[in-house]
């Protein structure tokens, strides 16, 4: 996880124990995920709730923003697929609704909406934009929002291919200064919003295939060859994906399309792939993945054969 913060309540201060910011972030860009992260845990600590949820802006705790998020879109409803080195970023944008008197137009006026896997309370991981979003208001108390969500694989683990959930906060400082350890949370508002929208995050695949000999007589047998893989968050390589059925498929050279599959096979302990069919005439062969909930579909590029 690029950010996380745990803070106590010791006499009356906060004490922060761990606040991790990526080397990707070193420019400053993300520099308002500390913000954000101290006034959650701030307002979990001080209230021993749900974040807060039942705040009141008494007893030096975060008030409650009147505003709510709706209409959560995270990759234009795909799937987020992440390979082992690059960046993935992502588009999410969202709508807001808010009370009148609330400023979403203030420069410490923080509004992101991120993703999280497991436990609302405690997730075994989350992600989210290195850039706050651009929001337009469309009335005075509405508004549309665009942001990105930006996944690094160096931070993922294999685990983390599943289904992921989309939770949204804004926090209203006021010109408070959180690195002030007096400083009056009470006048800092609040509100946390969870179950606004589902996304799944899949390990990026691979497929190769090569058919032979070539040429080859009509009527002898051609041995197709390829490798299924897909990336391995926990080693940060491509590693073989084991027993997944896979269809061999052909398309005759004056063909721009492929027949429906010829057979199935499965991979094997390596990933590796392998069958025989008959030369018939010229054209390419082909493995086709259909995927799975952890991993994309993928097509290999064909092979050609001549049928002498």
């Amino acid at each position: 996880m690029r950010i996380r913060v745990t803070v106590a309540a010791v006499s009356g201060a906060l004490a922060l124990s761990a606040l991790a910011v990526p080397a990707a972030q070193a420019d400053g860009s993300g520099d308002h995920r500390a913000d954000v992260a101290k006034v959650r845990e701030a307002a979990r600590a001080a209230s021993g709730k749900t974040p807060f949820t039942g705040s009141t802006g008494s007893d030096g705790e975060p008030y409650t923003l009147d505003l709510s998020f709706s209409n959560v879109k995270v990759n234009d409803g795909k799937p987020i697929v992440a390979g082992t080195t690059n960046r993935v970023s992502v588009p999410v944008t969202y709508s807001v609704k808010h009370a009148a008197s609330v400023d979403i137009t203030a420069d410490d006026f923080l509004m992101p909406v991120d993703l999280y896997r497991g436990s609302y309370d405690d997730p075994a991981n989350f992600v989210f934009g290195d850039d706050l979003p651009a929001c337009t208001e469309t009335s005075s108390t509405t508004a549309t929002c665009k942001g990105t969500i930006d996944v690094y694989p160096q931070e993922l683990m294999n685990e983390d291919a599943a289904t992921w959930k989309a939770s949204g906060y804004a926090i209203a400082l006021n010109g408070i200064d959180l690195d002030d350890e007096n400083a009056d949370w009470s006048k800092v508002g609040v509100v946390d919003q969870d179950g606004l929208a589902t996304t799944k995050l899949q390990r990026y695949s691979r497929l190769t295939v090569n058919a032979s000999p070539e040429p080859v007589k009509k009527g002898k047998t051609v041995t197709v060859t390829g490798l299924l893989s897909r990336a391995n968050w926990n080693t940060g390589k491509y590693a073989g994906y084991t027993v997944q059925p896979v269809g061999l498929q052909f398309r005759k050279k004056s063909s721009s399309t492929y027949t429906s599959t010829l057979k199935t096979v499965k991979s094997d302990s390596k990933g590796n792939l392998k069958t025989t069919t008959t030369a018939t005439v010229d054209g390419y062969f082909r493995y086709n993945f259909a995927g799975t909930s952890t991993t994309p579909a993928v097509k290999a590029t064909g092979d050609y054969v001549d049928v002498q």
